[in-house]
């Protein structure tokens, strides 16, 4: 079993490809056939699994993610921004973790898979888990 931390700096509401990060911490962890879960212990961000071969794609999912969830002065959590509200019903629908299966010490994923940290609330200093099973 490993668990690792990594940082992230947010500069806008976006997707943040952490592909490479999980990849390269799956190996670390010397784990060939098991689970990966990515964690995020934050509530106005996400993580989810797209297509990275067009970042357009990528800002679609955020379009459409927005116009869901639109930021507006009437959500009842009034503690901090409109953005910041909006991002804890964004960062719910999304979701906070993602389990991978691990096969050969690398995370299965299919060939125009990759692994998306979402910010719902940014620009901030992230940090995202991954802990590995084996």
């Amino acid at each position: 079993m490993s668990l690792s931390n990594h940082k992230l700096s947010t500069v806008a509401n976006a997707a943040y490809e952490i592909t490479v990060t999980v990849r390269e911490a799956v190996a670390a962890s010397g784990i060939r056939d098991g689970l990966c879960v990515v964690f995020v212990p934050h509530t106005t961000a996400g993580l989810s699994i797209s297509s990275f071969w067009d970042p357009k794609g990528l800002e679609d999912v955020h379009d459409d993610i927005n116009r869901l969830v639109p930021t507006r002065i009437d959500f009842k959590h009034q503690f901090d921004t409109p953005q910041d509200a909006a991002g804890h019903v964004k960062s719910v629908l999304v979701g906070v973790s993602l389990t991978l299966i691990i096969v050969d010490g690398a995370p299965l994923l299919g060939h125009s898979q990759g692994i998306f940290f979402n910010e719902f609330d940014g620009p901030r200093q992230r940090q995202f888990f991954v802990k590995c099973h084996g």
